[in-house]
């Protein structure tokens, strides 16, 4: 699985497509600016959704979850890779994030 770090995300914000695969009321209190929320349970029925020309940086809180949909949607064609600290290490490092339900 490919993987960069937190620190690595911020520094390719610009041309990165974030997915976000922690629940709803996580996303909602802080998520990385531009983030898609698909919480990880509903990425098997919602993988429609996604453009299988993407690169998609698929973060959650810590990389649990990230690495499972990973998993997941590389099995299916897509190429994807797992942010590892998540959203909890850009807040450790400063990290400005966005509050609320949209992107």
């Amino acid at each position: 699985m490919k993987e960069i770090s937190a620190q690595e995300l911020v520094d390719i914000a610009d041309s990165a497509t974030v997915l976000d695969v922690r629940e709803v009321f996580e996303y909602v209190d802080g998520h990385f600016p531009g983030a898609i929320s698909m919480p990880l349970a509903t990425v098997p029925s919602r993988v429609g959704e996604l453009d299988s020309q993407k690169t998609y940086h698929v973060i959650c809180e810590a990389g649990v979850r990230s690495a499972k949909a990973c998993d997941f949607l590389t099995a299916n064609g897509f190429d994807v890779i797992n942010v590892s600290g998540g959203t909890g290490l850009l807040r450790m490092i400063g990290t400005q994030l966005n509050f609320g339900e949209t992107a």
